[in-house]
């Protein structure tokens, strides 16, 4: 298992659940706003992970979970046996995925492995290819139908783009069948970014209004929708 690093207490990024937050190394996608740019290589993973165990354990008593986001956790080879010696801490388990792997997340739901699930979904699905530099729309497709019947809670989370317009964010939530949660969260200029991205980077984020404006119409679409 390749961890980059780790948030050692969160109350945001796991709902109602107070947690520390796990970054592994490697991604398949390439956004021109990603805030963990330094994880999409693999060379950023840590050479030892033996302190982390030992961090878990002594924090049972004060964490009650456990969020394995990145770069692309799914892409982690031994995922699922990290996974399970997590949940024998008695921690729960909520995974952060850009919907990449369908079938690795269909292992670790049917094996009960997860308790939470948290996908983004980026853009409209014609512009995967610009935003993220990705092309296997199927794939994302196939891992929103799976979620569809998941037996746990989970969230679609979309960062607000000020290079989309309304029409755009309506395209998105018309795309996709009745998220049980929907969060959207505002767009922040990356610190670390490709050199090719300067120019996309800089529009300035949506305002308060505005984006609380899109949230009503999009709501209107996705009724479980809320600004994170």
């Amino acid at each position: 298992m390749e961890i980059a690093g780790i948030a050692p207490n969160s109350t945001v990024d796991y709902p109602g659940v107070l947690c520390a937050v796990l970054f592994t190394s490697g991604c398949n996608m390439n956004c021109f706003f990603c805030h963990n740019r330094a994880l999409i290589g693999r060379d950023s993973a840590l050479t030892s992970i033996d302190w982390l165990w030992d961090f878990l354990k002594k924090r049972r008593k004060s964490l009650d979970g456990v969020v394995i986001s990145g770069g692309e956790p799914t892409m982690q080879k031994d995922l699922v046996a990290f996974i399970k010696d997590t949940k024998s801490l008695g921690y729960k388990v909520k995974l952060d995925t850009n919907g990449s792997n369908p079938h690795v997340l269909e292992t670790l739901l049917h094996m009960n492995l997860l308790d939470y699930v948290a996908i983004d979904y980026k853009a409209p699905w014609k512009q995967y290819p610009a935003v993220c530099r990705y092309l296997d729309v199927g794939a994302l497709l196939a891992t929103f139908e799976i979620l569809k019947s998941a037996k746990i809670s989970w969230e679609a989370r979309t960062t607000m783009l000020p290079h989309l317009t309304k029409e755009e964010y309506l395209e998105m939530a018309e795309s996709v069948f009745i998220l049980p949660r929907y969060v959207l969260n505002q767009y922040r200029i990356p610190v670390d970014f490709a050199e090719s991205d300067r120019f996309k980077i800089q529009l300035k984020p949506f305002t308060k209004e505005k984006l609380a404006t899109l949230k009503d119409a999009i709501k209107a679409v996705q009724p479980n929708t809320t600004l994170a």
